[in-house]
């Protein structure tokens, strides 16, 4: 595994690095084979050290977590901990997932990903109009998958959202995190989108 540690305003010393280095590979090991790359970040918020994890898989699988501590050592394993208990929720779905990799990327197309500015108290309507100001713009992956491969990835994630292909009706689908913490689902098939007469 292609592991990298680093640290936004702290220093992470050769021990630290040594136990992300150690309890990272033990868990990703058994759900993973060796190809995969993997970033820990190290930070402070206030009083806090932050750490976020983030696991680069197979066939475009993103694994992320994320927690705070007073001490970078328990953020790490907290996020480690969650990191894992997703695994160990999706495990049979990993495997058969990694089993499908004949429907290589050729099922993927590519969409246009733009993260617009949130700052609209310095601009009036009328400057802003039809044309926000876009911050950053990139590609990215719309996989074809199935529902509950979609929200294995959404978890997996830790996704607010996710946009795919439907393998069943080859519809563009989003599900999404919902504020009670469910997931929804919106599929804008025709069947579902004809009104009842």
């Amino acid at each position: 595994m292609k592991l990298s540690v680093k640290g936004k305003q702290i220093d992470v010393g050769d021990a630290l690095r040594t136990h992300v280095q150690t309890h990272l590979e033990d868990i990703i090991g058994k759900y993973f084979g060796d190809s995969l790359e993997a970033t820990v970040t190290f930070s402070r918020d206030a009083h806090l050290f932050r750490a976020d994890i983030m696991v680069h898989g197979k066939r475009g699988v993103l694994l992320q977590s994320t927690s705070s501590s007073s001490d970078p050592y328990p953020a790490f394993d907290m996020a480690l901990t969650r990191l894992s208990a997703r695994l160990r929720r999706h495990k049979t779905k990993i495997k058969q997932h990694h089993h499908d990799a004949t429907l290589e990327k050729a099922d993927a197309m590519v969409a246009n990903a733009f993260v617009i500015s949130g700052d609209t108290e310095a601009a009036t309507e009328e400057e802003i109009g039809d044309n926000p100001a876009i911050v950053a713009e990139m590609t990215t992956p719309v996989e074809t998958l199935t529902v509950g491969e979609a929200v294995m990835r959404l978890d997996l994630g830790d996704l607010p959202a996710l946009l795919f292909r439907n393998r069943k009706n080859g519809g563009l689908n989003m599900i999404y995190r919902r504020h009670d913490g469910n997931i929804g689902w919106v599929d804008p098939s025709e069947t579902a989108a004809a009104p009842k007469a």
